[in-house]
């Protein structure tokens, strides 16, 4: 069985590399962050190196920090996570069996499956897999706990705009998917319901209130005649009904 460093080529290598360095980033951001909330520098770092999964991590923070329900907090969490279900089933040959499994498992997150999804090689599938999820295990806890000790002597993360980091880099990978119309109105109707209850209701119910979104239906099919496309294709159609009858 070739190494790890055989199966993957350079390029592979040095894009896993990036996404782990910029994971590392953000996870100065949550460390320092934690601790401007009030929770210990310990706390951070073991949530990065057990549950490693920024999201979830952060929703803990963000609404058990100014006081929420932990209740709140755990469902929040879960229903996050819930999408490692489906990605389980994607990636359960890369995942490896016996012991293997629950590391496995557990270094399992969005970065990793992406990596694996991608390749196509069986081989090559599980070395990225592994390769990107064992990094992640290093980067994400590392900037959790550079970010930690920042955030215990600097005390005023805003200033630095480490509050704004995680948001800002959430907000530029979901842009690109809300060029399509179908994920664009569940989007804007979950941030209008998370904006306007959020005076009103208790830290981390407005979280969860935005995923009425998902109600939404999606827009049906444009019908022919309808817009300026539609107009063309009906002008067309009656131009060859024309020639038909001709």
């Amino acid at each position: 069985m070739r190494s790890t460093v055989g199966v993957l080529d350079r390029a592979l290598l040095r894009d896993i590399a990036l996404v782990c360095l910029a994971v590392g980033v953000i996870g100065v951001s949550y460390g320092a962050i934690a601790v401007a909330g009030g929770f210990p520098v310990w706390l951070p770092v073991m949530m990065a190196t057990l549950v490693i999964a920024g999201a979830s991590e952060f929703l803990f923070i963000g609404i058990v920090g100014p006081g929420g329900s932990p209740i709140a907090a755990v469902l929040a969490g879960l229903l996050v996570n819930a999408r490692h279900l489906p990605f389980g089933l994607a990636v359960s040959e890369a995942v490896g069996r016996g012991w293997r499994r629950l590391i496995g498992s557990h270094v399992m997150n969005d970065e990793s499956v992406v990596f694996a999804l991608a390749q196509q090689d069986p081989e090559r599938r599980r070395a990225a897999y592994w390769t990107c999820g064992l990094g992640m295990l290093v980067a994400w806890p590392t900037g959790a706990l550079l970010g930690a000790l920042l955030g215990s002597a600097v005390h005023d993360t805003d200033a630095l705009g480490l509050d704004a980091m995680f948001p800002a880099v959430l907000l530029a990978l979901i842009l690109p998917a809300l060029r399509d119309r179908a994920k664009r109105r569940p989007v804007l109707v979950g941030a209008a319901v998370a904006v306007a209850t959020t005076p009103f209701l208790p830290t981390g119910l407005p979280v969860l209130l935005a995923l009425v979104g998902l109600a939404i239906p999606a827009p049906s099919p444009a019908r022919a005649g309808d817009g300026p496309a539609g107009g063309e294709r009906a002008a067309a159609g009656q131009e060859t009904d024309g020639r038909a009858d001709a």
